[in-house]
């Protein structure tokens, strides 16, 4: 895709503003060449198709119809979060390591689904303030044309951008449920800095309209202080060891009554929750984490659901991943989400 089309893609997302040089190291970039590419075993029978031959990468907003549900991929290349919270490094090179894997996969959705790709918000020069503020205006641009944002992170710091786009395209009044599938909080003081462990604080200090619910937390992953200020904050949690695959209908009902109660939803997994043994390469990987199904059938009862408006993946780290079994998990893991926005009536 040439930088001209991806232009004329994002001024079709209400003009976003190109020319603003503040921002001018944090603009969308276009997805880079190759990425996009796999097996190919069919070129013309649909039902032989992979993500890579039906990815759309710069095809104009006025070209879809409305009644058509499309889901749109937008990048985040930051781990200045994840800096700022003292953790390991590399979380940035995940979109494309993702998109790379999520290529590869079969794709099953009918033909009057759509999927596109706008390109990756990076963040320079440690502005992640910036980078989180645009993303939210990307976010908020996309969900206006009724698509469904799926963000690619980056830290955990993606889901604050995540966060600023789906409430600016609320409005203030509409409650708004916030599931973060997590081994940890996130709920950190912000008095010096914010980072990849304080957004939900940020959130639930700022909102008094969202409600946050976390699936996986790890009774040692997080200090008393943090159990004690999710209680302060009226968040809603559930410990990882009273998850597994034989209780999931209990579980998922858990998330079911939580979701009742709000007018919309935004879903965000980070990888961290998940048990070491299937997804090494994370920021803070823990030995005691979800099973990879058990993340699988919640993300697939959350994105089922009308109310559930966005997803994002985060802390998935390549350059601490084992052959590269994290990202691809990660990629399955989006593509359930995917498939089940597309599939739901």
């Amino acid at each position: 895709m040439v930088l001209e089309n991806l232009h004329t893609f994002l001024y079709n997302l209400d003009n976003i503003d190109f020319n603003n040089s503040e921002g001018a190291n944090n603009l969308l970039n276009e997805v880079k060449e190759g990425i996009w590419s796999g097996r190919t075993d069919h070129t013309e029978n649909r039902s032989s198709f992979r993500y890579h031959q039906i990815i759309e990468l710069s095809k104009r907003m006025d070209d879809y119809n409305s009644s058509e549900e499309t889901c749109v991929i937008i990048g985040f290349e930051s781990e200045e979060g994840v800096r700022r919270n003292k953790g390991n490094i590399g979380a940035a090179k995940a979109p494309d390591a993702l998109r790379s894997e999520l290529a590869k996969l079969p794709w099953k959705i009918p033909n009057q689904k759509h999927l596109a790709d706008i390109g990756t918000i990076a963040c320079r020069d440690d502005k992640l303030e910036k980078a989180q503020e645009q993303l939210g205006d990307v976010v908020s641009k996309i969900l206006s044309k009724k698509m469904i944002p799926i963000i690619l992170g980056g830290g955990h710091e993606t889901t604050y951008g995540h966060y600023l786009g789906v409430r600016n395209y609320l409005g203030k009044e509409a409650k708004l449920g916030i599931i973060n599938i997590d081994a940890h909080f996130d709920l950190r003081s912000y008095d010096e800095q914010t980072s990849s462990g304080t957004m939900f604080k940020q959130i639930l200090d700022q909102d008094d309209n969202s409600s946050y619910f976390v699936v996986g937390i790890q009774r040692y992953g997080n200090t008393q202080e943090l159990f004690d200020r999710a209680d302060e904050l009226g968040a809603n949690y559930i410990l990882e060891e009273s998850i597994h695959i034989s209780e999931i209908d209990n579980v998922n009902a858990r998330i079911n009554d939580f979701i009742n109660q709000q007018d919309y939803i935004m879903l965000t997994l980070c990888t961290d929750v998940l048990n070491a043994a299937f997804a090494p390469g994370v920021s803070a990987p823990s030995p005691f984490g979800l099973d990879p199904s058990v993340v699988r059938s919640i993300i697939r009862n959350v994105t089922t659901k009308k109310k559930t408006l966005s997803f994002d993946i985060s802390e998935v780290n390549p350059s601490l991943d084992e052959n590269n079994r994290t990202v691809k998990l990660g990629a399955y893991l989006i593509n359930e989400a995917i498939t089940s926005f597309l599939d739901r009536d």
